[in-house]
């Protein structure tokens, strides 16, 4: 791939994935209102996150197998147009089960989108500038969770007026991407010797005896790293209001700062992978994550909330290194689907976490339930330190996807 189609990739992905991060931070962000408004509990209130992230879990192999199968572009497109339509609908929808199933829709596209993007620069980026580049395109969730938290402060309580514009604000990245953004050179090359059509969308070959521990382990590694990460994102606004006694508009600030600890972070984690290497960067992430999340927890004054929260976010770079790492452990033509299902199989896991924190904040508090998100973040960091750098059955794959990629 040429310089300027690899730039292209680049901010394709990046925007695309800056307004997958909006969609999904909204509500978050929206939750206590929400809940207000549509007179919903605080297990209610975890229903619809879940949701959310059951949706995501599912669109792992969905959005996997068609990648693989029509190729990276026409995927990403398609998951743009399922959540950005789908965000817009909700903004009119007063049924609490409505409001579920549709949410549930949407994160099929939201989370086939991650395995997507992070495929498409491992197959457009040369091997030793690869972590930066998937840390920059996975580091767009960061930007648009601050843009999501500066809207959030402006224009709650009216979240339906979010969500609609929100969704139809969508077109700009599919447009950008259909018009700039070229199918990748490994997966054309494959499709050209016929390999995609012979062997493509296999679930079963991912559990293979050369792949089975790359799966099972990265699988492990994202649902317990991500068990914390929604646990604690998606209760931070709610905890940071009932129990810190912020105002909205002062909890969207502090969001919008904790965002741009994040974004830092996750570039300088990036380029760090790209010197030592992506495992070990990823371990050293998750353990200082659940080392700084306690500290931030008990944190009582509104200076220390705030630049507390914005060194724990940066150490949350895992996500992103996540993305260059799993795409590496697989061949082209089940890529997309191995590298997604690990980390949105994580993600459906952790659709748990929601809902077991507002169950711990229901008979103790939202504090503790983050507690246990800090131990979530360090089994990931264990099971990470048992997981292989590179199956070697995927060696000579890696080597013809190099060339490729060109420098």
């Amino acid at each position: 791939m040429n310089k300027i189609s690899k730039w292209h990739v680049l901010v394709g992905c990046f925007i695309a994935y800056f307004f997958d991060a909006i969609e999904i931070v909204m509500l978050s962000l929206s939750l206590p209102v929400i809940r207000q408004d549509m007179g919903l509990s605080i297990n209610q209130g975890g229903l619809l996150a879940t949701s959310t992230l059951l949706g995501i879990g599912v669109s792992s192999v969905i959005a996997g197998w068609y990648a693989d199968t029509f190729g990276r572009r026409k995927a990403m497109l398609t998951c743009l147009l399922v959540f950005g339509s789908l965000t817009a609908i909700l903004s009119f929808v007063e049924n609490f089960y409505l409001f579920l199933g549709l949410r549930f829709l949407s994160g099929l596209g939201l989370g086939g989108l991650w395995g997507i993007v992070s495929v498409y620069i491992v197959e457009s980026w040369p091997p030793h500038q690869r972590a930066r580049a998937t840390s920059m395109v996975i580091s767009a969730f960061a930007i648009g969770a601050i843009v999501a938290a500066l809207v959030a402060k402006y224009m709650l309580p009216e979240w339906r007026t979010m969500f609609m514009y929100a969704g139809g604000m969508v077109v700009i990245p599919v447009i950008y991407i259909y018009f700039l953004v070229p199918e990748t050179p490994a997966w054309k090359e494959a499709i050209s010797q016929n390999a995609i059509l012979k062997k493509s969308g296999s679930i079963a070959e991912i559990f293979s005896p050369e792949l089975i521990k790359s799966t099972l382990l990265g699988t492990t590694a994202a649902s317990f790293a991500l068990l914390g990460y929604w646990g604690a994102n998606t209760w931070l606004p709610t905890y940071l209001v009932q129990e810190r006694g912020l105002s909205l508009s002062s909890m969207a600030t502090f969001m919008a700062v904790l965002n741009i600890g994040n974004f830092i972070g996750m570039n300088f984690f990036g380029y760090l992978a790209d010197v030592i290497g992506k495992r070990k960067v990823i371990i050293i992430s998750l353990t200082l994550t659940a080392s700084m999340l306690p500290v931030y927890v008990y944190a009582s004054d509104a200076d220390s909330l705030l630049w507390l929260g914005a060194l724990y976010a940066f150490f949350i770079a895992f996500a992103s290194l996540f993305g260059a790492f799993f795409s590496e452990l697989y061949p082209t033509h089940v890529r997309t689907l191995g590298a997604g299902f690990c980390f949105n199989a994580g993600r459906g896991l952790a659709a748990l976490a929601p809902l077991l924190l507002s169950g711990i904040a229901t008979y103790y508090s939202l504090a503790a339930g983050l507690m246990v998100c800090a131990a979530f973040f360090f089994i990931s960091a264990c099971v990470t330190y048992l997981m292989p750098d590179k199956p070697k059955v995927i060696a000579q794959d890696q080597n013809l996807q190099a060339s490729a990629a060109g420098s």
